[in-house]
């Protein structure tokens, strides 16, 4: 089988949070620590990549996930940080490269392996999950329209490539100063095709105070 490395985002300043999130105590644990857990348990996984705000915390995390290859200092940006994660993962074209937020400590092992599988099967493949709330565009504080949410989805990580789409999609953004929201989107404008697999509801990215609340519980369902 295929390499698979993943790269874990964990430099986040966590502005809407307040406070850096991903390092928020989750049943006693930061929320990161969950995250690198199910990449460093998961049979398909071969290594993993941290990206932190400072590397020198590294020293932490790697006695305890001894898949952890390599920590780097995250950039200004997500997609600075995803590349400098992706440069620090071992060279190999044709292995398979997972992208996650280490924000998202819920993550399942059967959503990383539908991930893989899919990113195996067509080169790029995002997990989603659809939209339930009616969805309205607003202009001017002024509803302009409905959306119709049947072909909406919400993407989630980790999302995964084939280690040579990501490096073009991530190089090529870099060249063209463009700025996307996830990677999935750079290797979009590539004009490659990025399948779809099924999301997980559980997989839940703490973005607000709220959201450890709502992760303690999902954690006893």
């Amino acid at each position: 089988m295929s390499r698979v490395s993943a790269v874990v985002l964990a430099a986040g300043a966590g502005k809407r949070f307040g406070r850096m999130k991903q390092f928020e105590a989750l049943r006693g644990r930061p929320v990161v620590e969950w995250a690198l857990e199910a990449f460093q348990s998961h049979g398909a996984v071969d290594d993993i990549v941290l990206v932190l705000p400072d590397e020198k915390d590294g020293g932490r995390y790697r006695p305890r996930f001894g898949k952890i290859t390599a920590v780097v200092r995250g950039g200004r940006r997500r997609q600075d940080s995803v590349l400098r994660g992706f440069r620090a993962v071992a060279a190999d074209r044709d292995g398979i490269v997972l992208v996650h937020d280490g924000a998202r400590p819920l993550v399942s092992p059967a959503l990383i392996g539908r991930v893989i599988a899919g990113a195996l099967k067509t080169g790029a493949a995002v997990p989603v999950v659809p939209l339930e709330d009616t969805i309205k565009e607003v202009r001017d504080s002024r509803v302009a329209a409905t959306v119709d949410r049947a072909s909406l989805v919400r993407a989630q990580t980790p999302q995964g490539f084939l280690h040579g789409l990501l490096e073009q999609a991530l190089e090529t953004a870099r060249e063209d100063g463009f700025s996307g929201t996830d990677e999935s989107m750079l290797v979009e404008r590539l004009g490659v095709p990025v399948i779809q697999v099924e999301g997980d509801p559980r997989n839940l990215k703490i973005t607000t105070p709220l959201d450890i609340m709502i992760a303690e519980v999902l954690l006893d369902a």
